[in-house]
């Protein structure tokens, strides 16, 4: 499988809660600051539905803040590398691609209350009557993983095969990609592939809304934490203005945050907490300074 720089991109969410927070030249001589959105509805109602965090942060920096609707992640990372854009909001795979050209650290991760974390796993999951309880046993069964984008559903689980000792294609009966986590949960629930990768979030999601049910499954393989995705600013910004942009990350807290729910918060992340996203495409052979 080939991962080009567009489909690791898109394993960012698309929506409110995917901000992207630039502070442009002519933004800091007026004292403004413009709030980039990714769109992924009409950009007048984004810009509307944005505007709960919007008052937030100009609040919390006692300055004004516009939103202002980006055209997609492969954008904002050219316009953090030249300096158009200081502060954005990437997914975990498409901020370390990010670190690979522009001079860019992450800084804060959002904590939603239905999660009440900043990071969720991995899982490979068997129906138990299928007789797979190990990663061995999954040789010559059907597999389906979600997306070939997919952090949760692609990238994890296959190089958590891999580091087995498992090659995923070669030792499979039959991949295919269902196109979502729901899919897979549904799919293994109803015995109709074999086993599945899925997040363990929306793994959860959906026994609770009764697409599967906990007793009928076993849990083969469950990767370490993947951190959530971070927002991040260029490493070259005046550090008085970083102390203050995190401090107002810091307050944002009890709005919609995208499709995942009512946020919590969002907490102080580094870089570092970002290298077991490193070590996956290491693992994979994804070259990330090279992909287009």
């Amino acid at each position: 499988m080939t991962f080009t720089r567009r489909h690791l991109l898109a394993t960012a969410p698309a929506l409110l809660g995917a901000p992207l927070l630039s502070l442009t030249p002519s933004a800091r001589a007026a004292s403004a600051l413009t709030v980039g959105l990714i769109p992924s509805e009409d950009s007048r109602a984004m810009i509307a539905n944005s505007q709960k965090m919007m008052d937030m942060l100009a609040k919390a920096l006692n300055m004004e803040v516009k939103p202002f609707v980006a055209a997609d992640y492969n954008g904002v990372i050219e316009a953090l590398r030249s300096k158009r854009l200081d502060v954005a909001y990437l997914g975990p795979f498409s901020y370390v691609l990010g670190t690979t050209v522009a001079e860019i650290e992450a800084f804060a991760v959002a904590e939603t209350k239905k999660a009440g974390r900043t990071y969720y796993h991995s899982l490979i999951v068997a129906h138990k009557d299928s007789g797979i309880k190990t990663i061995a046993d999954l040789k010559g069964k059907n597999f389906a993983f979600v997306d070939p984008s997919s952090t949760s559903g692609h990238l994890f689980p296959k190089a958590g095969l891999i580091k087995a000792g498992f090659n995923p294609d070669k030792d499979f009966g039959r991949v295919i990609f269902s196109g979502s986590h729901d899919s897979n949960a549904v799919a293994v629930q109803n015995k109709k592939i074999d086993a599945v990768a899925i997040a363990d979030r929306i793994l959860d999601a959906a026994i609770a809304k009764g697409l599967a049910k906990r007793e009928d499954l076993v849990v083969v393989w469950k990767s370490d934490p993947i951190p959530e995705s971070p927002t991040v600013w260029r490493r070259d910004l005046d550090p008085e203005l970083k102390k203050r942009v995190q401090a107002a990350f810091l307050q944002v807290k009890d709005i919609p945050w995208s499709d995942q729910g009512e946020l919590n918060g969002f907490h102080p992340t580094n870089d570092k907490a970002y290298d077991i996203i490193r070590e996956t495409a290491k693992t994979l052979n994804l070259d990330l300074r090279k992909m287009k």
